[in-house]
C-alpha cells in the first residue's frame, strides 16, 4: 500500500469536497456556511491567507485530508477526516504531524482546534498528540464544543 500526504492542488477539489461532505453527513452535522465556503473554495479560504490543504493519496486515490488556517500566532486545524475504509491505519496522526512540521516551519507559536464532543476518537488523538482542552469560546460553528491547542 503506498500512501503519501501532498499538498492541495486544483484537481483535488472533487475528492475534498466529498471527503468533507462524507464525515460532516456521517457525523449527524449539518453543513454550515463556514463548511460551505471551505468546502467550495479551498484556495480562498485556507491557501490565500498563507495556510495549507493536505491531502492524504493511496495509489492515486484521495483517502483523507486536513487544512490548517492561518491565525495571528499560529494556524487552526480543520476539516481532518480519513475515509472509512482507511481509519485505523495512523493516517489522521500523520496528517496531525504535516500540520505541526508545517507551522513550525512557518514559526507558529500554536496549533488550535474546534471540534464536537460526539468525535471521541478524534479528541483521544488530539489529546495523545499534545493537545490541550481549553475553555469554551465563541465560534461560529454550531456543532463545535470542545476547544484544543497544542504549544508549539
Amino acid at each position: 500500500m503506498s500512501v503519501c500526504i501532498v499538498d492541495f492542488r486544483p484537481d483535488h477539489a472533487a475528492a475534498w469536497a466529498r471527503l468533507n461532505t462524507a464525515w460532516l453527513t456521517e457525523g449527524g452535522f449539518a453543513i454550515e456556511a463556514k463548511d460551505r465556503r471551505s468546502i467550495d473554495d479551498p484556495h480562498g479560504v485556507f491557501l490565500a491567507d498563507g495556510g495549507r490543504v493536505f491531502i492524504v493519496e493511496r495509489e492515486g486515490e484521495a483517502i483523507g485530508c486536513c487544512a490548517l488556517i492561518r491565525l495571528d500566532d499560529g494556524f487552526e486545524v480543520s476539516k481532518m477526516t480519513v475515509t472509512p475504509a482507511a481509519r485505523g491505519l495512523g493516517l489522521a496522526r500523520q496528517l496531525l504531524q504535516a500540520c505541526e512540521a508545517a507551522a513550525r516551519e512557518a514559526g507558529a507559536a500554536r496549533l488550535y482546534l474546534e471540534t464536537n464532543s460526539a468525535l471521541t476518537t478524534a479528541i483521544a488523538l488530539y489529546e495523545s498528540f499534545g493537545f490541550i482542552h481549553l475553555p469554551a469560546r465563541p465560534t461560529p460553528y454550531a456543532r463545535a464544543d470542545v476547544f484544543m491547542e497544542k504549544r508549539l
